[in-house]
């Protein structure tokens, strides 16, 4: 299997992301075929990346080898799963944010409810509940069948064409870079909503 996309460099992540389009994720008896990615790159010029700063224990992994799970818990409610690109020592990862679930329906319904097809993995959180992983497939391998996980290549590339891009979902900064990339037209396609920051309650003037 060609998984020499992957291997390309930290600055190319916005062609590797794309790329990725069409390929599909193995966990267990569920097999989901990606639709909506999201690139990262932790190069020193992308802020929205967890390896903006440099390594630390919880990023490290994102420095490589590439083909390996990223995963890590956001709003204190949900997984959310990447898969590590680039040479060695220089980060960058694609979020896996939704997909179409094309193999074990059955066992996706039951994890994710009574929902619709389409909604069983649209969306990075509900994507990571339809295939039953956990913080436990961080920096295991996606590629060579010793992990949870196995991520494999479609026959054909998709069509550049068949593919739309647009900003990023939930970052707090550059979450106008246009590097979140979907299948036009495909039903599993996450909805957009942009980052609103928070506001602080104003605190009452002491008298």
């Amino acid at each position: 299997m060609d998984y020499s996309p992957l291997h390309a460099p930290a600055a190319q992540i916005p062609e590797t992301a794309q790329s990725l389009l069409g390929w599909e994720l193995t966990a267990g008896p569920v097999r989901v075929r990606l639709t909506e990615v999201e690139a990262y790159a932790g190069t020193g010029e992308d802020p929205a990346s967890h390896a903006h700063r440099g390594p630390t224990p919880r990023t490290a992994v994102m420095f490589g080898p590439a083909g390996y799970a990223y995963t890590y818990f956001v709003f204190g409610m949900h997984w959310c799963l990447n898969v590590v690109c680039g040479a060695e020592g220089e980060a960058a990862a694609v979020l896996l944010r939704a997909g179409e679930v094309v193999d074990g329906v059955d066992v996706a319904r039951e994890r994710r409810g009574d929902v619709a097809d389409r909604d069983l993995a649209r969306g990075p959180a509900r994507l990571v509940v339809a295939l039953g992983i956990n913080a436990a497939a961080n920096g295991t391998s996606m590629i060579d069948g010793s992990g949870p996980l196995l991520l494999t290549p479609p026959k054909r590339p998709l069509a550049r064409s068949a593919i739309s891009a647009g900003p990023r979902v939930g970052v707090a900064a550059a979450h106008d870079v246009p590097w979140r990339f979907w299948i036009t037209g495909d039903p599993t396609v996450s909805s957009y909503r942009r980052h609103v920051p928070r506001r602080r309650a104003a605190r009452t003037a002491e008298v």
